[in-house]
Formats: structure tokens, C-alpha cells, sequence
């Protein structure tokens, strides 16, 4: 599969035309002319028509299919690929519907384009993320695949003079069934160009599906395997210098000075750019650059949070959980079910600041020229980015050219243009491209990080053991509430309280608050599975402390109150069955279980811990069992959730972001540790099939893992943690 740079315009030889500004045959009549192709659009939800309207205001389309003379299938694509099998997956819908072989389809990241290519699934906006790819384009690319394969078939049956219910498609082809005869899509695309956009087309049946369903081959495995594959901190364009930097080590400080005479003494420093916060060294390449830095001597002004420390954070955290805040559900009457209850169980969970620390470090690449600015990057969101890099150019936004690429690990921290920004800021200093590249050391210590969170719970239980009321507190700062505004509505967003609100199980009387708490100078941003990381480890924590306090079986504790949620007791009795629920295990060995319903997808795990005598945690097995509807591509789903398990496990072992004096203590991978291979347990993933829409799943497996973790430990010891990350200290055995 091949990646290219496409263009928000497109060249012709009528000139150049804007693809949100022209009329449906007009845009029809260009897209037979470019390369003698078939140019269709698609649009994603976000319209009342599902043709290509005349006005681009009232139809915003926001993806394109390109078939060529050649036969080959151009898919512009309008999410991004950053390990989750996206650049696979989509493909494999429009291939689907399209009867076309799935290695025939090539594909081209978007242009920054929120009209275009915004996601309908967040609000219009242009990102990948909320695990909502497939999602969002389930229908309309299939759609799209349909539409291309009826005008075709139409084209081709006009070209015969035969009925366009005589002919059907298949591999690339449409065969006229009486005769015999078959011609390529390719040498059809010129008149499929004039055939009238049909108003409706019928979808393939679940029954008729060929590749949907099918363990395809990632697309993108053999140019990531033979180095061919082009991630953001490849990009190099002709002349390009190396920048690293330093920024103020304290959120909200400033340079107070800078003696660069060592720095510009170092072989290969071309340049010392200083700016208001931060000092960048501009080299010939990564090594000069980094001993430059290393050659700096930087003195700073900590500015107002220069004493901040955990204690601090903490304690205003607590705090607030003790007053009202937003509701965000309310059933029943939780106060009056407290008051009769048989039995009152309360808890207190706190959860850490966390890191992103993907593979690809921070890094962006940038030439800034009097009339223009052109990116190379990979990200998340392209319109954020490029809407960010003309602010910080002083450029109108159709002066910035963004090309994305690849992204070597994004998990939410490249939904997020900071990183734009600063190497725009670094660029505008320099003469010609230079690529901004941060350490791993900045880049942990810079980091956006997913919030610390405190929560305050209590549940009453009636004589049996049964829930009857369940109260949720909690506090921490809301992302959404600075990345999109109109997503924090009445003190709420989704993305916080997701995991918290409309639990599975049947609970009479809920009542759960969010206080939106900031904390003092440190960065926030989505993290993997967002609120669901949060609150599912204090939901399905809890949850087993109300079955150690009814004296009941976990599991069977859960499956009493799922009687209305079915798919969910189907998922987590079938994990239970598979990890051998109730089987003895060795001494301070024990099983957890967890379910959820996040990402539109039910599913369960079972973590088999062993817990060492000084208190260390080996996971040894886990158990999935996952719903997510119908599946596209089951390869990928095994591989998100492996990859998800691993990515929770490092946060309930190790994972934890602290600061003293205003500085982030953690640094690199020694002290912000990762989970090793020889860590790494078993995994077993079972699928439910079904016929039911998709849903998400490139997160769900990271929120199941850590309570189901931290409920196994509780099985091997005897010891309940509600604190993340796990303090071997708390598990030492005594005596």
C-alpha cells in the first residue's frame, strides 16, 4: 500500500478547482477528466442527501473514492493510522461493497478539510480518536463502495444495451451473465462519469459478506516491516536542519537567560533559537543538536507554580469531591435507599497522572516562508494542526499545506497541536525547513497527561446482599472543556463521565456528580479510553467490594444483575468459562474479573495475577471476551486488545506522572517504566459474533484490564488497592 500527499484542490485541464465548490455533474465531469478516472464523493452522516449536492455549505462531503483507467481504487482517507489497523479495515468496507480485491484499493491521507473530512461520530470534527473510525464510517463507505459498483454496472449495461439487472460485479469486473461478456472497471470509469448519482443503493446482506469478517492481512505490514513506511519523523524534505530543545521545566515559566557560547562551539550547531519558554538548538542533525542543548547553560523563572507538588494536587482534589457538583445521572432516590439499607459500604479510589510515552517521540517538521507555510507531521487532527500553524505563522489558513503521515503511536496525545505550535515558533526564526524533534526526556516531561483523578463512592446493600443504592463522586479536570468547548455542556462531557453513567447492571437508585477540578500550571489531554480508564476501575472495583461485602461470588455476583443486559452477561459468562472461574490456584494467586460497555462494545476480562512475597505483580493470564458487534476485520480486533491489555497493565504496575517543586519527576523509560516481554501474560481473546453494528475498539481493552488486575489481586491477598499505580509495599507478605 502506498501513502500519498493529496491536495484540498485538484489540477485539471479546465484549472483548478476547490472539491467543496462545485456542482454534482460539474464535479462528476472533473473527476472523468483527472486521469480519466471516476471521482465520487461520500459524505459521512452529516447532510440530509446522500448525493453531492450543488451547494457545499448545505452537503459537506467529507471523503473521496478515485477509480482510474488503470482499474486501481483510490480511497482519500479521512482517518489515520497509528497502529490500529484503520488503513486496513476502512478499506476493506468500500473493497466489500466495491467487488474489488482489497490489495487493489490504495490509499492517500486527507487534507486538512473539517467540511470534507470531518468525523460525524465527534461532532464534525476532523480527528481520529473515541475509538470511532469504523464506527462512523461502517455505513457511508460502504455506501460509497455501493454507489461506485451501481453506476458501473449502469455504465457497463448501457455500453451493451442490455438491462443493468442482467449484469452483475465481481473482482474488478462487470459480467453481463447471458453472454458472458466482462470488461474492467478501468475501462469504464469515463462513462460511469455521466451516469446519474442513484439516490439509493442496497447494502450486501451480513449472509453475503466475503470479506467482511475475514482475517485480512494488514495492508501496511509490508512497508512497516521493510522500512519503506514514512511516519512523521521521517519526513525530509530537501535542505531540512535538525532542531531539539529545552523547554522551562516548570508549566508557565520563562527564560530568564541563555549563554550559548558553548552550544554554538559544538560541531554541526548551525543556530540557537531562544523564545520566551523554550531554547532550541538547530543542527546539521540529532546528535550535534542534542550535544548543543547539553552545551547550553539555561538559567529559568519558574513563574507561579514553581511550588506545586502532589500533596497540593491531591488535597484540593479531595476536597472537592466533598462538595455538589454536575449531575450526570440521577435514578431513584439514592439518599432515602442509604437510609434503609441492610449494609453501607463506602471507598475512596484515587487514580495518577499518566503519560502517553508513544514510540515515535514528539516531532514535526516545518518551513515557514514569507507567503507560506508548509507541515509535515503525523496527527491526529489536520485541520487543528493546520488551523494552529497559521495562527502561529501569522498566514491565512490556505496558505498552510499540511501533509500527514503515518504516526508511530498516538493514544490521544496527538490529538493535540502543541507540538505544532512550538515548531512553527522554532521555524519562523529559521531560513529554510527544519524538523523540531523532542527527546524522549521532553517528551515525557512535556507531556499532556491524562488527569489525576479522585473519587468518592458509597452503596447500600439490602439484607440479601443486593444493591440498592449506588452514589459516585468524583473530581478531576475535563479535557473537553479546552480541546472543544461546546462538547462540556451544564458542567458535563461525555468523555469524562463515560464509564461512570449507565453501568450495566441493575441498580435501582444511582446517583452520580462531576466536579471539575484544573489543576494548578499541568496539561491535560485525552489519554487511551479516556474517561472509561478512569471510571471503570472505580466502578468495576467497587462492584467487587459490594460482592466481598454480600459475602458472594464476583462473578456470579455481576451475572445476578444482568438479567437486563444480555449481550453484557453473555460476555462475561463467557470470559468466566474460558479462564476457569473457580478453579483452584497456588497460593497468593488469584482471579479478577471486570466488564464494561464503552466504545459502543460490551466486553469482559479475567486477570490471573500472582503475587510475589515482596509484593511484586505478575499478570499471568487474561481472558477477553468482547461484543463489538459485526467485525471487520477479526486480526485487528485480537491485535487492538492485546495491544490495549499490555498498554493497561504498564499503567496498574508502573504507570504514574509525579511533580515536586513543579517539575515532573519522571523522566525516560527507567523511571517511567514500561511493561517488558518477559512481562507480558498470556492472552486469550474470544469473539462473539453477531450482526449488530460495530463498535469501537481500539481503547475498550485498556479501562477492562486494570480493575480486573487490582479485583485478582484483592483474590490473591486479601488486600483491596484503590490507588493506581499498585504499591508492591501494600502486598509484601508479613511476618
Amino acid at each position: 500500500m502506498t501513502i500519498d500527499h493529496f491536495t484540498s484542490e485538484t489540477a485539471t485541464p479546465h484549472g483548478r478547482i476547490s472539491a467543496g465548490h462545485v456542482s454534482r455533474r460539474k464535479f462528476l465531469q472533473v473527476g472523468a477528466a483527472v486521469g480519466g478516472g471516476l471521482l465520487l464523493s461520500l459524505r459521512l452522516g452529516l447532510a440530509k442527501d446522500d448525493a453531492f449536492a450543488a451547494d457545499a455549505k448545505e452537503f459537506a462531503p467529507n471523503a473521496f473514492i478515485r477509480i482510474g483507467s488503470d482499474g486501481q481504487v483510490v480511497l482519500v482517507m479521512p482517518y489515520v493510522e497509528m497502529g490500529q489497523g484503520t488503513y486496513t479495515s476502512i478499506p476493506m468496507l468500500i473493497a466489500e461493497e466495491l467487488e474489488v480485491d482489497l490489495p487493489k484499493v490504495r490509499l492517500e491521507h486527507a487534507p486538512p478539510n473539517e467540511k470534507l473530512y470531518g468525523n460525524p461520530a465527534l461532532g464534525g470534527i476532523q480527528a481520529t480518536g473515541n475509538s470511532s473510525a469504523i464506527r462512523a464510517a461502517w455505513q457511508p463507505l460502504r455506501q460509497a463502495g455501493a454507489t461506485a459498483r451501481i453506476m458501473l454496472i449502469a455504465a457497463a449495461a448501457q455500453r451493451w444495451n442490455v438491462a443493468p439487472a442482467s449484469c452483475s460485479a465481481k473482482n474488478g469486473e462487470v459480467l453481463h451473465e447471458e453472454t458472458g461478456r466482462r470488461i474492467p472497471y478501468g475501462e469504464l470509469v469515463a462513462d460511469a462519469a455521466h451516469i446519474p448519482v442513484p439516490d439509493h443503493v442496497e447494502l450486501k446482506r451480513p449472509d453475503q459478506f466475503t470479506l467482511i469478517g475475514t482475517p485480512a492481512k494488514r495492508l501496511d505490514a509490508p512497508a512497516k516491516v521493510n522500512g519503506t513506511a514514512i511516519y512523521g519523523i521521517d519526513a525530509r524534505p530537501p535542505g531540512v536542519k535538525i532542531a531539539t530543545l529545552a523547554q522551562s521545566p516548570v508549566f508557565g515559566g520563562k527564560v530568564k537567560s541563555v549563554d550559548d557560547t558553548a552550544a554554538k562551539a559544538v560541531n554541526g550547531v548551525r543556530q540557537i533559537v531562544q523564545l520566551d519558554d523554550a531554547v532550541a538548538v538547530v543542527a546539521d542533525h540529532m546528535g550535534a543538536a542534542k550535544k548543543g542543548l547539553a552545551a547550553l547553560a539555561i538559567q529559568w523563572d519558574d513563574g507561579p507554580h514553581a511550588a506545586v507538588d502532589m500533596q497540593t494536587i491531591v488535597g484540593e482534589l479531595e476536597e472537592a469531591t466533598r462538595s455538589p457538583g454536575a449531575v450526570a445521572q440521577n435514578i431513584g432516590d439514592v439518599d432515602k435507599a442509604l437510609a434503609g439499607a441492610a449494609t453501607k459500604v463506602e471507598a475512596e479510589y484515587q487514580l495518577p497522572f499518566l503519560a502517553h510515552a508513544a514510540m515515535e517521540p514528539m516531532n514535526c517538521t516545518v518551513h515557514v516562508q514569507k507567503d507560506g507555510c508548509e507541515v509535515w507531521v503525523g496527527n491526529q487532527a489536520l485541520a487543528r494542526v493546520q488551523a494552529a500553524a497559521a495562527k502561529t505563522a501569522g498566514l491565512p489558513l490556505d496558505k498552510v499545506v499540511v501533509h500527514n503521515h503515518l504516526i508511530g503511536g498516538g493514544f490521544g496525545r496527538r490529538l493535540e497541536v502543541d507540538g505544532i505550535i512550538r515548531a512553527v515558533e522554532i521555524a519562523k526564526h529559521v531560513d529554510g525547513p527544519v524538523k523540531v524533534v523532542w527527546t524522549r526526556e521532553e517528551d515525557i516531561q512535556h507531556d499532556m497527561y491524562r488527569p489525576y483523578w479522585y473519587d468518592r463512592l458509597s452503596a447500600g446493600l439490602d439484607d440479601k446482599g443486593a444493591p440498592v443504592a449506588w452514589n459516585h463522586r468524583f473530581a478531576g479536570s475535563s479535557v473537553a472543556a479546552r480541546w472543544a468547548p461546546p462538547l462540556f455542556k451544564n458542567g458535563l462531557d461525555a468523555d469524562t463521565t463515560e464509564g461512570a453513567i449507565d453501568l450495566l447492571y441493575a441498580l435501582p437508585n444511582v446517583h452520580v456528580e462531576y466536579v471539575q477540578k484544573e489543576p494548578p500550571g499541568i496539561p491535560t489531554a485525552f489519554w487511551r479510553s479516556v474517561g472509561p480508564s478512569h471510571n471503570v476501575f472505580v466502578t468495576e472495583s467497587f462492584m467487587d467490594e459490594l460482592a466481598a461485602a454480600a459475602k458472594q461470588d464476583p462473578v456470579a455476583y455481576r451475572l445476578a444483575l444482568l438479567d437486563r443486559e444480555p449481550r453484557g452477561k453473555a460476555v462475561l459468562a463467557l470470559a468466566a468459562e474460558k479462564a476457569g472461574w473457580g478453579q483452584k490456584l497456588p497460593e497468593r494467586t488469584g482471579r479478577g474479573a471486570s466488564l464494561q460497555f464503552v466504545f459502543a462494545t460490551y466486553m469482559a476480562h479475567v486477570a490471573e495475577v500472582e503475587v510475589a512475597d515482596d509484593g511484586m505483580v505478575r499478570v499471568r493470564r487474561v481472558v477477553c471476551a468482547v461484543d463489538c458487534g459485526t467485525v471487520v476485520n477479526p486480526d485487528t480486533v485480537r491485535a487492538q486488545i492485546q495491544s490495549a491489555i499490555n498498554f493497561g497493565i504498564t499503567a496498574a504496575l508502573y504507570g504514574k506522572i509525579t511533580l515536586a517543586n513543579g517539575r515532573v519527576e519522571q523522566a525516560n523509560f527507567d523511571t517511567y517504566q514500561m511493561l517488558r516481554m518477559n512481562q507480558v501474560p498470556a492472552i486469550e481473546v474470544h469473539i462473539v459474533q453477531n450482526t449488530e453494528s460495530p463498535g469501537g475498539m481500539g481503547e475498550c481493552g485498556t479501562s477492562a484490564i486494570v480493575p480486573a488486575v487490582a479485583n485478582a489481586i484483592f483474590a490473591a491477598t486479601g488486600k483491596r488497592l484503590r490507588k493506581m499505580p499498585i504499591d508492591p509495599n501494600e502486598l509484601k507478605r508479613q511476618g
